[in-house]
């Protein structure tokens, strides 16, 4: 995926991407570590080196994978931009409602769907294809089945078949 690619979510039937803010010592990775240079190393032949960034920024996309078919999508990290100066960091993540349920079904509807039809048609395909409804067991014997769909859509979308 192209490095904004998932901006287009705030142009879609999915409710919009919030950014939260961080101000302070370096502390938010980008995405597993923190902002770090790599180079060659200077000791080891063959080797390389990570250096914490003194100044710089980083633009992190969604990072997102393919387990076991082309359409099986797995979330594996929220976009981020920071910028580092010295030990000081300003990072803005963009975070939204079941990220992992929200970005599987958001890269199935974007990828995966006919792209010719209406939203609505695209979102009924998406749906079908991959339904995002889980039974969740609270530990006392209750079950409650949720529809992620319903939580992940803008309103005037929730109520679609």
């Amino acid at each position: 995926m192209r490095n904004f690619e998932w901006m287009k979510s705030y142009n879609s039937p999915f409710k919009p991407p919030t950014p939260k803010f961080y101000i302070g010592k370096i502390a938010i990775g980008t995405p597993y570590f923190f902002p770090r240079i790599t180079r060659k190393s200077k000791t080891k032949s063959g080797y390389l080196e990570f250096i914490p960034k003194k100044i710089g920024f980083d633009f992190v996309s969604l990072g997102w994978k393919t387990k076991w078919e082309p359409d099986d999508y797995r979330f594996e990290w929220s976009p981020v931009w920071s910028f580092v100066f010295f030990k000081w960091q300003i990072a803005v993540t963009f975070i939204v409602p079941e990220r992992y349920q929200y970005w599987e079904c958001w890269l199935n509807y974007y990828y995966e769907t006919d792209k010719t039809k209406t939203t609505s048609e695209r979102l009924e395909q998406a749906k079908k294809q991959f339904p995002c409804v889980y039974t969740i067991h609270n530990g006392k014997g209750n079950e409650e089945t949720v529809c992620y769909w319903d939580l992940i859509l803008r309103n005037k979308y929730t109520k679609l078949k």
